[in-house]
């Protein structure tokens, strides 16, 4: 077992980094667009930060340990999000679930949309977890990615069954066991990102793309076909096509992927690889055919009917956001009873059908039908059994691996 980890982010992953700053999932706001599973924007200080210093030797055994609960004697949380992902009134001047959970058991909630990208939100709180300190956050919404380095580097502390019943009753196996939190014993998803294809279909003259090798094979697409500057979307979709499962491949796998995609740069059918810039030119036409995130085809199609989506016969990558409770919070066992009041139906029904993401509770499709049946309906908010047995995750990579297949994504894609 892994007992330290010194976590200093290589030239490839700062590479990544600036990627996602410039047109990635990390630079954008939550209701129009999806943001980075992977790595996120960085401001130029933040960056700097990160390229000249480590992050200090932490233990992971264990996970953190036990902090100073006064959950008991002080009724609050303060709870750390992105925004735009949470409800809020028509006048946007209340958050009605947060509300009903204050009234229903007294504890107030200090809700904050200070979390923008996962990279700068880790350099926030990381001085702090590193000397042991409270944050001042009792609940984080963090991406896969980040959730698995904190419980690496045990600074999230482990999540007490007995407050979590509605959660461990409704979460929905496609998300029940990540590689990096086996059984969650350290989190809980708040929501579900897909990556799929998606096309135009005029631009298509209505043929349907259905696969990575479509994409890339398919000769009335030259020169028309997008791909993601992320590399674990890319990648992760690419090594589905070849019959790879993206939970359990090699070097090989990745470098065959890889040089298949390389294939369709070579010969131009790849017109370039983008952050979430494919959106303009999808709804114009001059992409015809791309990998996707599920938020931006549910906003397109909203404006233009000739915006198809497809889920590959091979599967598709699928990541998660993530509550955490770090090291040292104050009021653990109030974090958990919220946590576990967004895992009842009627309140994770009114949860999805303002995110419109996909949602991670099991049977909440009956509770979404009554606020809006088309919603309901929609597999990309609540997947159907044939959507999720579809559905793969890219597996936790070591940090060598990170470093050495980042450089090869960004020799592959030109950054």
């Amino acid at each position: 077992m892994e007992q330290f980890e010194p976590d200093r982010l290589s030239a490839a992953q700062l590479a990544a980094m600036r990627r996602s700053l410039t047109g990635g999932r990390g630079a954008l706001t939550r209701r129009s667009l999806l943001r980075a599973s992977g790595v996120g924007a960085l401001t130029v200080g933040g960056l700097a930060a990160l390229t000249s210093c480590g992050i200090p030797p932490a233990r992971r055994e264990g996970g953190a340990a036990a902090s100073d609960d006064r959950s008991e004697r002080e009724k609050e949380i303060s709870f750390s999000n992105w925004t735009e992902y949470m409800d809020t009134s028509e006048d946007e001047k209340s958050r009605p679930t947060l509300e009903e959970f204050t009234k229903r058991t007294g504890i107030q909630v200090k809700y904050t949309e200070d979390i923008n990208d996962n990279v700068e939100f880790f350099g926030k709180i990381r001085p702090q977890l590193a000397a042991g300190q409270d944050t001042g956050r009792d609940l984080i919404v963090v991406t896969d990615w980040l959730a698995a380095r904190m419980i690496r580097l045990g600074w999230a502390q482990k999540l007490d069954p007995a407050r979590l019943p509605h959660a461990y009753a409704n979460l929905s196996p496609q998300f029940r066991s990540p590689d990096w939190d086996p059984g969650r014993s350290y989190s809980y998803p708040w929501t579900g990102i897909s990556t799929v294809i998606a096309y135009n279909s005029k631009a298509t003259e209505g043929r349907k793309v259905d696969s990575v090798t479509q994409l890339l094979d398919d000769p009335t697409l030259k020169g028309r076909v997008g791909f993601l500057t992320e590399m674990r979307d890319s990648v992760g979709m690419t090594l589905l096509d070849q019959g790879k499962d993206p939970a359990d491949f090699t070097t090989a796998d990745f470098d065959a992927a890889v040089g298949r995609l390389q294939k369709g740069v070579d010969s131009k059918q790849i017109r370039r690889f983008t952050g979430n810039d494919y959106t303009a030119d999808l709804d114009k036409g001059d992409i015809a055919a791309c990998l996707a995130w599920a938020g931006d085809v549910i906003q397109l199609q909203a404006g233009n009917p000739d915006i198809k989506y497809a889920v590959p016969a091979a599967g598709y990558i699928t990541s998660s956001d993530n509550l955490l409770v770090p090291a040292q919070a104050r009021h653990k066992a109030n974090a958990e009873r919220l946590v576990d009041y967004y895992y009842e139906l009627p309140v994770a029904a009114r949860l999805a059908a303002f995110i419109s993401y996909v949602c991670p509770v099991e049977g909440v499709k009956d509770e979404l039908a009554k606020i809006d049946p088309a919603l309901a309906e929609n597999t990309l908010i609540v997947p159907d059994k044939a959507m999720t047995a579809k559905s793969h995750a890219f597996r936790s990579l070591s940090s060598e691996e990170e470093t050495a297949y980042e450089e090869k994504f960004t020799k592959l894609i030109g950054a």
